[in-house]
């Protein structure tokens, strides 16, 4: 099956080809037929499986042939609506449909404008579009298709209440296309609200109700004490294109972003407390790759569509299994492979249980082998030779050694190796519990658990 089979307007055919577009993806099969229909759509699927697509063309398509004028796709975040907007764009050139993005954080007046001189499609985030609705200021703007892209993102991020606010502005003879990774009851309740008899339609398989499986998944137990160092070594040891890194808290982007420049990583760090020109600035150079390594708070990044991300990682395990499919769905994106690792305290087996229990994700337990310390070379004399004798000597410890001229050689050098072993020696040489550790680990913390459930059973009885 190609394109072409969906009779698409020939000049939208065009921006398709030039994109590089060649067979329709799951979703672009099963969704673009029923949106062509004109029915209401319920879309479960990951993101980077070609959803934009999958809403964008027979939308486009509708514009194109004058079957409507004007549509409205409402988006979480500011990135995902550029993204959005650009694919838009692209794919719709040919075509003359003009497409704004409309956030926050920017004067209204630019926006306001643009709208007004007839734009047919607006991308937007949902506060920024409530004001406008509120205010009176885009009352002509009456779209006649509407698209909620990432639902349940939308619901983590408190946007509820304002979604269901801006629909009491939009006309109700209108088509409306909702997609989202997972369908929570909330979402549920919201489709029934705002969609009409609507198609469900879902590419997530009976065996993987929500994670992608081209996703490898691996979770290291370490100390606490070890965060830093297990990341490093992942870096240096993991074949990686370019990755995020997810992190809790905005100083915790902060600080381990600062940390991994001072060794040497390509590396920013993104979160909600950077202006809206910083942001777009950083997110361009990771997708032009002059940073390869990303560190970002959820909310910063949800939705951040950037291509051949190939690892996910995970510096603390999230709050909720949700954040977590949000989380690696960074990567293994489009049919890629993609590899998600997430670092565990012997503090957050809760959290790793409820994550594999509710997200039915398949984790593999994994451990870090760090490289051989210096005593252990300073025990094989030819390695430790070798390794003397690659180094380049350097004119200031030629000008040292004169100067030394009361110590004995001999004693002096082996003061120097002893420092360098008391200095280099890593605390262990291996980095994550193994599987017997681990798994005495579980039967101890669910032995703790019983004893207190069996605990407050008691208390409420008395």
């Amino acid at each position: 099956m190609t394109f072409n089979n969906f009779k698409f307007h020939k000049d939208l055919l065009k921006g398709v080809r030039i994109a590089g577009f060649k067979e329709p993806s799951p979703i672009q099969k099963m969704v673009i037929p029923i949106i062509e229909k004109g029915e209401d759509l319920v879309g479960q699927a990951y993101t980077g499986t070609g959803k934009t697509a999958a809403f964008g063309l027979p939308l486009m398509d509708k514009i194109a042939k004058k079957e409507i004028e004007r549509a409205l796709v409402i988006t979480p975040t500011r990135e995902l609506a550029t993204q959005v907007s650009d694919e838009l764009y692209h794919l719709g050139r040919f075509c003359g449909i003009r497409t704004i993005t409309v956030y926050g954080g920017v004067g209204y007046g630019r926006q306001i404008a643009l709208i007004n001189k007839g734009v047919q499609v607006i991308v937007a985030t949902p506060g920024r579009l409530k004001d406008l609705y509120k205010k009176g200021k885009i009352d002509s703007f009456n779209p006649e298709i509407i698209v909620l892209d990432e639902a349940d993102e939308m619901l983590d991020m408190g946007f509820l209440e304002e979604i269901k606010e801006i629909f009491e502005y939009i006309p109700q003879n209108r088509q409306t296309l909702l997609f989202s990774a997972t369908i929570p009851e909330p979402i549920k309740e919201l489709a029934n609200d705002i969609l009409t008899n609507p198609q469900f339609i879902s590419v997530v398989g009976e065996d993987e109700s929500t994670t992608n499986n081209v996703i490898e998944q691996f979770y290291y137990v370490i100390e606490e004490v070890q965060r830093d160092e297990a990341i490093v070594k992942l870096l240096e040891t993991e074949k990686i294109n370019k990755c995020i890194i997810f992190c809790r808290m905005r100083r915790e982007v902060d600080r381990l972003s600062e940390h991994l420049k001072a060794i040497g990583f390509l590396v920013e760090g993104l979160h909600g407390d950077l202006d809206q020109m910083e942001r777009e600035r950083i997110v361009r150079g990771y997708r032009r790759g002059e940073s390869k390594v990303m560190v970002a708070t959820d909310v910063a990044s949800r939705g951040l569509d950037v291509k051949d991300v190939t690892h996910v990682f995970n510096y603390h395990i999230p709050f909720d299994p949700q954040s977590y499919v949000h989380r690696i769905g960074r990567t293994g994106r489009a049919g890629k492979s993609g590899k998600a690792i997430t670092l565990v305290s012997t503090n957050e087996f809760k959290e790793l249980q409820r994550i594999q229990k509710e997200v039915g994700a398949d984790m593999k337990l994994a451990t870090i082998v760090l490289d051989e310390n210096l005593e252990d070379i300073s025990n094989n004399f030819t390695s430790l030779q070798t390794m003397v004798e690659e180094v380049d000597i350097s004119p200031i410890a030629v000008d040292f050694i004169d100067s030394m001229e009361e110590m004995d050689y001999h004693e002096f050098v082996e003061r120097v190796v002893t420092l360098l072993i008391q200095q280099k020696r890593p605390s262990i040489n291996q980095l994550g519990f193994d599987e017997e550790t681990v798994s005495s680990m579980l039967e101890s913390y669910e032995y703790k658990q019983k004893t207190v459930r069996k605990d407050n059973r008691k208390k409420k009885r008395h």
